[in-house]
């Protein structure tokens, strides 16, 4: 089984920051993705950050210029670095991790809440 565990978000005002972070543990013998995903009351979760094993990556156009996504492969972790946030940010966001034990498989965190005040 693969665990992933959240931290780092909460309530900033707007034009903020906050970073999050998602370690993987577990019997895990191979990353693939690691991605970031937010989903808002009432709306559909959507992909907010993507990055691959050899580090390319993937915006949502609604974070482009302000999000960052980086990965540290030794420790399994991905973050996300979020600058000049807005209101309309506001969310829970998940880490979503394809990983490999026996087979491989898609593994959520348990979502953490950022919130946003105009």
């Amino acid at each position: 089984q693969v665990q992933l565990v959240e931290s780092g978000g909460g309530l900033v005002q707007a034009g903020g920051s906050l970073r999050l972070s998602c370690a993987a543990s577990g019997s895990i013998t191979s990353i693939n993705t690691m991605n970031w995903y937010r989903q808002a009351p009432g709306k559909q979760r959507e992909l907010v950050a993507y990055t691959s094993t050899g580090g390319s990556t993937t915006y949502a156009d609604s974070v482009k210029g302000r999000f960052t996504i980086s990965r540290d492969n030794a420790k399994n972790t991905v973050f996300l670095q979020m600058n000049s946030l807005r209101p309309e940010d506001t969310a829970v966001y998940y880490c979503n991790v394809h990983a490999r034990t026996t087979y491989w498989n898609d593994y959520w965190g348990q979502g953490t809440q950022v919130t946003v005040s105009s």
